[in-house]
């Protein structure tokens, strides 16, 4: 496929383009084969730059125009009719931007509606953006190495005896949603970790995700066994999750499913560890919606803030309805679970759903930024969301090929990352001095996610993008954030290391809409912009103002 089949008119002159909170700019619209450019007219300048495969939905209005005036003297009748068309496209961006295009002649605006449609639905990975994106200060595989997984597990390993690093999966046949290596315990031997993951849902047989030094208590995910109705057991499975107990230890199976739901499962082949295949564990029940629930809930909250004649009292009822800030409040109160069994009852924690891809990885992920302080500096955090995402098999690619707007009702879509990073953001406003970066990072996280210049989020998992070459074709989102051009601007100012647990407040009243994410296209940011970098520049002046004061001899 060539993109220049895709494109059916390249250049429009006499654009309108209007933003909300912004003047209107008319000037020349290009189409590329990933990017929409608006030029402005006479100045030339660059009004607009968007990625493509940013556009969620396309939105169009083509109108004809016709009036008639009366002819001149001694013109002819063919110049008393005046006749003309134009259109209107609204594109709705992945990242709630709306723009709107005013475009003249209908077949102009169909063209160039048609062609954004189609660059923005291109199916091959390979044909994205980041296989051509080449900035100049960066280089190819650059990054790739700097939030390396395996780095992290063998500082893990180097703490305790009772787990290693193993390389059961190296060619993705065990689990194909998994990476090359995984912790695993020392006890157990790969041959009987690979039959135990024929058990599990998808391969996803029990693994480490985090190792508590306080007790040396253990945080595992995994996706469900597959029991089914006639209550099936594997003895791999139960020697592997008996290994992961310490002598006299207590275990906790965190589901995030109803009794009832995970009841149900088993008809279709999959279910729950029965008590007495398990003993030493005890079942925990934690209902989280993912899937369509959660994306209506998403949309539902978008198009209210979208809403300019909202009264106070809708405003309330419809933000209520839609539910967003329930799943919030559910997904904050499941991961303190889990991390109050591994700090203060001393137990080891499994936690999984159905495929344990989407809220297993949201409350695994969480429990370690309430639990432990490295998980909340700049490079401990993409060190995380690497981990417990990217590597751990979230599929980005099937979760977050639409956002809120768009009009195709697919059952893969479910903003199970964003809802992650709405309960960050709860808890850096709950504690704002704790974590070394700010707003801006989810901001640049979230975009990135559904539509990016980099390679990090592409795909479903690890055997995907090694299929895809895409850490030797495109470049690594965290090679760009390291520039320290760029990176300044995700830094909290206001950090200081915590080394305590963090317990975030759950209370209905604790949990605040997220603004700068909700309403950043609704509400002018400039003054909040400003107050922060005032707020900046005042911590840069302490602390240089400190620093002197301390390499300034002492007077005799």
């Amino acid at each position: 496929m060539e993109f220049s089949e895709l494109i059916k008119t390249a250049t429009v002159e006499d654009v309108l383009l209007s933003r909300q909170g912004l003047p209107s700019v008319r000037g020349t619209l290009c189409i590329t084969s990933h990017h929409l450019l608006l030029s402005s007219c006479p100045r030339g300048e660059l009004e607009l730059w968007l990625l493509i495969r940013n556009v969620d939905a396309v939105e169009k209005r083509v109108q004809n125009l016709g009036w008639y005036q009366p002819p001149r003297s001694g013109g002819s009748l063919r110049d008393t009719r005046v006749c003309g068309s134009s259109g209107t496209i609204t594109l709705r961006c992945k990242d709630l931007q709306v723009l709107q295009l005013e475009i003249p002649g209908m077949e102009q605006c169909l063209n160039i509606a048609s062609s954004i449609e189609a660059l923005s639905s291109v199916d091959s990975v390979m044909m994205l953006y980041p296989f051509f994106h080449r900035p100049p200060s960066l280089q190819l595989q650059q990054g790739w190495h700097l939030r390396v997984p395996e780095r992290h597990f063998q500082r893990v390993a180097s703490q305790t005896s009772r787990w290693r690093l193993s390389t059961v999966n190296s060619d993705f046949s065990a689990c194909p949603s998994y990476p090359p290596a995984v912790m695993v315990p020392a006890a157990v031997a790969d041959d009987t970790v690979a039959r135990a993951a024929r058990f599990r849902q998808g391969g996803r047989f029990p693994v480490l995700s985090y190792f508590h030094p306080k007790n040396g208590t253990a945080l595992l995910r995994s996706s469900q066994p597959l029991t089914g109705p006639n209550r099936r057991r594997s003895r791999e499975d139960e020697q592997l999750l008996g290994a992961m107990l310490a002598p006299g230890e207590r275990g906790f199976v965190l589901d995030t499913r109803s009794a009832q739901a995970a009841k149900q499962a088993r008809i279709s082949g999959g279910g729950t560890e029965h008590k007495s295949a398990y003993p030493g564990w005890r079942r925990l029940h934690r209902a989280l919606d993912r899937g369509r629930p959660l994306q209506d809930s998403f949309s539902r909250l978008v198009e209210l803030c979208s809403d300019p004649a909202v009264t106070m009292e809708r405003w309330l009822g419809r933000l209520d309805s839609s539910r967003w800030l329930s799943h919030v409040k559910a997904a904050l109160s499941t991961a303190c679970l889990a991390a109050q069994c591994l700090d203060r009852e001393g137990g080891t924690v499994l936690v999984h759903g159905a495929e344990g891809t989407d809220t297993t990885l949201l409350v695994t992920a969480l429990a370690q930024l309430i639990l432990d302080p490295a998980c909340r500096t700049l490079e401990g955090f993409q060190g995380l969301l690497e981990r417990e995402w990217i590597q751990a098999g979230h599929p980005f690619q099937l979760r977050c090929a639409r956002s809120a707007s768009s009009h195709a009702r697919g059952k893969q879509e479910a903003p199970v990352f964003l809802l992650f990073l709405d309960c960050v953001w709860q808890l850096s406003r709950q504690f704002p001095l704790s974590l070394e970066f700010g707003e801006q990072l989810l901001l640049t996280l979230f975009d990135n996610a559904y539509a990016s210049a980099y390679g990090t989020f592409l795909c479903n998992n690890e055997r995907e993008r090694s299929l895809c070459k895409v850490k030797e074709s495109t470049h690594s989102l965290w090679a760009w954030l390291e520039q320290p051009e760029e990176k300044h601007k995700y830094l909290n100012p206001l950090y200081s290391h915590n080394p305590l647990v963090i317990w975030p407040s759950v209370e209905p009243q604790s949990i605040q809409l997220w603004q700068g994410f909700f309403l950043r296209w609704v509400r002018p940011s400039q003054h909040l912009d400003e107050a922060w970098g005032q707020i900046q520049r005042l911590v840069q002046g302490s602390s240089s103002s400190l620093h002197r004061e301390k390499a300034e001899p002492a007077p005799p």
